[in-house]
């Protein structure tokens, strides 16, 4: 059974940072694209960063030169590290694993990041 799991997030002070990790797990086969998006109750789930196979990656422009994406293929793992955050950045962080033999996404459960002004 596939599976993604996030861990890392907390509460942290404006202008501070957190990484977050993501790990991917069971029948999930090759991965291409893993993504991360945020969620605050009440808005859509709003996209944050992914990175393709090849380590190409895109950022919403919100988090352009604060947040990195990484990935480690052997380990099937994503990682978001997040620097100068600010209290808009709080939400529920969500991991995705596209799946390139089920044509799929497999999200985790996310992680919540708390940013106190």
């Amino acid at each position: 059974q596939a599976q993604v799991v996030e861990s890392g997030g907390g509460l942290v002070q404006a202008g501070g940072s957190l990484r977050l990790s993501c790990a991917a797990s069971g029948s999930i086969g090759g991965i291409n694209t893993m993504r991360w998006h945020r969620q605050v109750p009440g808005n859509e789930r709003e996209f944050v960063a992914w990175i393709a196979r090849n380590g190409t990656t895109n950022y919403a422009d919100s988090v352009k030169g604060r947040f990195t994406i990484s990935r480690d293929d052997n380990k099937r793992t994503s990682e978001l590290l997040m620097h100068s955050l600010k209290p808009e950045d709080t939400g529920v962080y969500l991991c995705a694993a596209y799946s390139a033999a089920y044509s799929h996404y497999y999200w985790g459960q996310g992680t919540q990041v708390t940013v106190s002004s």
